[in-house]
């Protein structure tokens, strides 16, 4: 059995990474690797490649940069001549970038099972790119591994039959776990000059936060202040610092005190470096997923999220976009006004990938 493993982006790898081990130690069982290319400089995905101890994929379709539907377009081209080349019995795809429902998309038009593992997640926010792409991809999948039991219950609704759905928990956390300890290895926070529970993570890229002026510049304000309470760490992701170079705004962040922007940073280095800080602002999914399991405070910045089991059981606390109430929140911790303990959520055990090499080694369509 032939299977297709999909990474684009940053986040991909990650969940990847434990899927290529628990299916290739199944017997009967081919794993291989593509990469489309949507994450294309050595930061943002070979640099992850090494981090989690991955071969080279099987092939990088190199796909690069350009608008969603030109890129979406351009990985649908590119997967399909591959698919041209070498005969495959599943593509498997994670999470919710432009790769994500483009290989899904041709992989089915061609007859071949689509397995989504993060199925299942809904922000209920159809103006994000990523939400069309979740359900879009959960509506053409024939296995759908969802992380979070809410995730069932969303497919339910959306008439997914129940022998399509299984709940499996989060493939993120297998990574977090087995790196956990290599990453405390890392000195990024010695690099950086800082002090361990200090200062605040920053992440950043959601195109409602960093598109336009009026947003950026609001978000600037408030980092601003808390920078002024402790240092507040940004690597930035390069579309951003374009982003805020385009908009005129990238002298006004270089001139706040205590702002530190970084380049991107590898998965062991930015892992440390949360798990050190003492809060991280975010408006990635994942950043939510990981400061839940190292029990970090998480303020996400977004007006809603694809997993409140973040906030139920986790760290995790949504503050929105007001500059207002995300220096009230980050205040509160700073002043040890408030903890956010949180526990881990079911099946969040790092053994999510060995469920999902159980029902792929085992299914027939």
């Amino acid at each position: 059995m032939r299977v297709a493993l999909i990474a684009g982006a940053r986040p991909n790898f990650v969940k990847i990474a434990p899927l290529m081990g628990a299916l290739s130690a199944r017997v009967g069982v081919e794993p291989l690797v593509v990469h489309t290319g949507q994450h294309y400089d050595d930061a943002m995905s070979a640099g992850f490649f090494r981090d989690l101890e991955m071969d080279e994929p099987a092939r990088n379709l190199g796909v690069g940069s350009g608008s969603h539907a030109a890129q979406t377009a351009g990985i649908m081209t590119a997967f399909d001549s591959f698919l041209d080349e070498l005969a495959l019995d599943m593509v498997v795809v994670v999470g919710d970038v432009n790769s994500t429902v483009a290989c899904s998309l041709t992989a089915v038009k061609r007859g071949i099972p689509v397995a989504h593992v993060e199925a299942g997640l809904r922000s209920f926010d159809r103006g994000m790119p990523e939400e069309v792409n979740r359900v879009v991809t959960d509506a053409v999948s024939s296995l759908l591994f969802t992380p979070s039991r809410d995730g069932d219950e969303n497919l339910r609704r959306e008439g997914r039959p129940e022998s399509a759905i299984h709940f499996v928990g989060n493939v993120m956390v297998d990574t977090l776990m087995r790196f956990r300890e290599k990453a405390s290895g890392s000195d990024i926070v010695s690099r950086l000059g800082l002090e361990e529970r200090r200062f605040a993570a920053l992440t950043l890229h959601r195109p409602g936060n960093v598109d336009t002026r009026e947003a950026f510049e609001g978000l600037l304000g408030a980092f601003e202040k808390v920078a002024a309470r402790v240092p507040v760490v940004y690597p930035m992701h390069p579309r951003s610092r374009k982003t805020l170079s385009d908009l005129g705004l990238l002298e006004r962040a270089e001139a706040i005190g205590g702002l530190m922007m970084t380049g991107p940073l590898g998965y062991l280095d930015f892992l440390e470096l949360e798990s050190r800080a003492l809060f991280v602002m975010t408006d990635s999914g994942g950043v939510q997923e990981e400061t839940t399991v190292l029990g970090v405070p998480c303020l996400t910045l977004r007006p809603n999220t694809e997993r409140p089991v973040t906030i139920s059981e986790g760290t995790n606390v949504l503050v929105g976009t007001s500059p207002d109430v995300i220096v009230r929140e980050a205040t509160a911790i700073i002043d040890e006004e408030r903890e956010r303990p949180g526990r881990l959520p079911e099946l969040w055990d790092g053994r999510a990938s060995e469920r999902i090499a159980d029902v792929i080694g085992s299914w027939t369509e």
